[in-house]
């Protein structure tokens, strides 16, 4: 079974959650109309089916491999990147000036979903690069973009992102990568960088590696780090490609997901020094650098939502055909399992959980469009602060989804899925990535205590509660309706949740200095009630909209009926978790840490 783009509810989505229209209206964004929008997504949906999903078990089966220094990738891929680029879907979001559409982040994000929904594996080539870019746009010089973003947009080079050594994981304060000054605005760096994806590859004439390194005054820890270009092949004055530069691929890792993705070891340095350009200025490294692992972070986010949407597809598909047992409620002999309640309950589960999940990013992504391109400074700064915490719950908490939704599509499939053939193990082992690299569940969790609700004293929670609380006093005016009963249950729930999110929140604010280890002790639970509860509410928001369709007389009334019934399932099910959820974080701190070290 392929995989089939929802562009029905992405632009349901855009339109009723997102707020298109309000996107459309900003400077700069006049383009991003429905119309536009739909056009868009149709011709995307076409390419991604038609040319990148047919390489992903293909991929899987027979991955990228390294010889001598040189990565090969799938066969296949080298070409389906020339079309993607070609087509211009590298520069999608990107600016006009250096090649790109400039298309808004809230039309550009489906784009992204569909892509990694098809084929994780490959659509990883751009997300890195997507990265680069906009650390380029901020913190590149004038020469530095005139050199590198024009072929980056157009896909005619692709990007990295350089942190992690073997003696430094996720503890950037660790890292030993040199950068020598040579007096001429150079720097040559030495080093070794493991776990970089598409380090090396065979599918565009030149790679730009963003390094973090250390130039020798820099200050211990993270305030010493800064950032640098350093180019698979150095680039003359008129930009073309002059000398192999001192960047080597020495191995790609064997994975347990993403194979066709080539992991790469790069070696920095080894035969005199690779040439590097400092970017913007010396020991803000990290800070620009978390401008790409931002738009990284939201991109994973999307790469968690386009995979579990693929799994729920095969799991329907799956269920629809496979007959086993009777029915119980009586049938004259087997049926397809997609009669039986257990069943039901699994494709209901995927079902909510992505849908909820893609609502809140484009929601997301829209808040985004706006902080970047409205015309009044207070309105952009408000709407970046909430773009900032979302971002996190976004990356966390869809990856987290992304795992349980393609564990529950092995479990649909039964001993069929634990057999490679059907598609649905590939998609489980795809998923561990995602809660693990562009900085783990933990790390999410541990930015959105401390940077998103410490450091302003929980007024961004404080505004999406009383959001929450708002869009719960909406339910509550719906009684006498065919689907009443529906959202008063709804409503519960959402407002139970507003209560246990607002609780936490206190909760963190009230113990962050007095008792620090317990706040993070649960900090990755926070991380998943507001998820669940931010989730929650645009699926509640979905089914009001849905209401209005169908008193207006809308003629997909299945669509928007399967709407309120969605919401009330995520309601009921993952909603209904709150309450637990709070009592593990308020509560449960001590057990978190009651073993001394010695006791495991």
């Amino acid at each position: 079974m392929s995989y089939n783009a929802p562009i029905k509810d992405m632009l349901f989505v855009m339109s009723e959650l997102a707020n298109l229209d309000a996107v459309s209206a900003l400077p700069g964004c006049e383009d991003a109309t429905r119309d536009t929008a739909e056009a868009v997504l149709e011709e995307n949906a076409k390419f991604v089916s038609g040319v990148i999903e047919p390489l992903n078990h293909a991929g899987d089966k027979e991955p990228s491999f390294w010889h001598d220094g040189q990565v090969t990738t799938t066969k296949g891929f080298k070409e389906a990147f020339r079309q993607f680029a070609d087509a211009g879907w590298q520069g999608l979001q990107h600016p006009q000036d250096f090649g790109g559409q400039g298309l808004p982040k809230l039309i550009g994000t489906p784009c992204v979903e569909m892509l990694h929904g098809a084929n994780l594996s490959f659509a990883l080539v751009a997300l890195l690069s997507d990265g680069a870019i906009e650390a380029l746009m901020t913190a590149g010089s004038d020469e530095q973009k005139a050199t590198y973003l024009e072929p980056l947009v157009t896909g005619k080079w692709t990007g990295t992102m350089n942190l992690t050594e073997p003696q430094a994981g996720s503890d950037l304060a660790a890292v030993r990568t040199r950068a020598e000054p040579q007096g001429d605005g150079t720097y040559k760096i030495f080093g070794t960088k493991i776990f970089i994806t598409y380090g090396e590859h065979d599918m565009t004439e030149n790679i730009v590696h963003l390094v973090l390194a250390r130039t020798p005054d820099a200050p211990p820890g993270v305030k010493g780090i800064s950032l640098f270009i350093v180019p698979k092949f150095l680039v003359n004055a008129d930009g073309s490609l002059g000398a192999r530069n001192d960047a080597h691929c020495v191995s790609i890792e064997h994975k347990l997901g993403i194979k066709a993705s080539p992991t790469a070891v790069l070696q920095f340095g080894d035969n005199g020094g690779a040439i590097g350009t400092l970017v913007g200025e010396e020991n803000r490294g990290l800070e620009y650098m978390f401008i790409m692992m931002n738009a990284a972070r939201f991109g994973v986010g999307m790469q968690g939502i386009g995979l579990a949407e693929n799994a729920y597809q095969k799991a329907v598909a799956f269920a629809r055909d496979r007959v086993q047992s009777r029915d119980l409620a009586g049938s004259s002999g087997p049926v397809p399992i997609i009669h039986h309640p257990d069943v039901r309950r699994m494709l209901m589960s995927m079902r909510a959980q992505t849908e909820a999940a893609r609502a809140l990013a484009y929601v997301g992504a829209g808040f985004h469009d706006i902080a970047h391109h409205h015309e009044d400074e207070e309105t952009r700064a408000a709407h970046q602060a909430v773009y900032e915490y979302l971002v996190p719950v976004i990356k966390g908490w869809s990856t987290e989804m992304s795992e349980n939704v393609a564990r529950d599509g092995v479990q649909v499939h039964g001993g069929m899925g634990f057999i490679e053939e059907t598609g649905a193990a590939q998609h489980y082992r795809d998923a561990k990535i995602l809660t693990i690299y562009e900085g783990t569940t933990a790390i999410q969790a541990n930015d959105l205590v401390g940077r998103k609700t410490l450091r302003d004293g929980g007024k961004v929670a404080a505004h999406l509660v009383a959001q929450v609380r708002a869009t719960g006093t909406q339910l509550g005016e719906l009684q006498g309706t065919e689907f009443a009963t529906d959202f008063s249950a709804i409503r519960a729930r959402l407002e139970q949740g507003a209560a246990d999110l607002e609780a936490v929140v206190g909760f963190v604010l009230a113990n962050a200095k007095s008792d620090v280890k317990a706040v993070f002790a649960g900090s990755v639970p926070y991380l998943k009630l507001a998820g669940i509860v931010l989730g929650g509410w645009q699926m509640a928001r979905a089914a009001l909209i849905a209401q209005q369709k169908l008193s207006a007389g809308d003629a997909d009334a299945a669509f928007y009926r399967a709407k309120i019934a969605t919401a009330r399932f995520f309601a009921d099910h993952f909603l209904a978790q709150s309450g637990a959820m709070r009592a593990a974080i308020v509560d449960g701190h001590a057990g978190v840490l009651a073993l001394p070290e010695e006791m495991f």
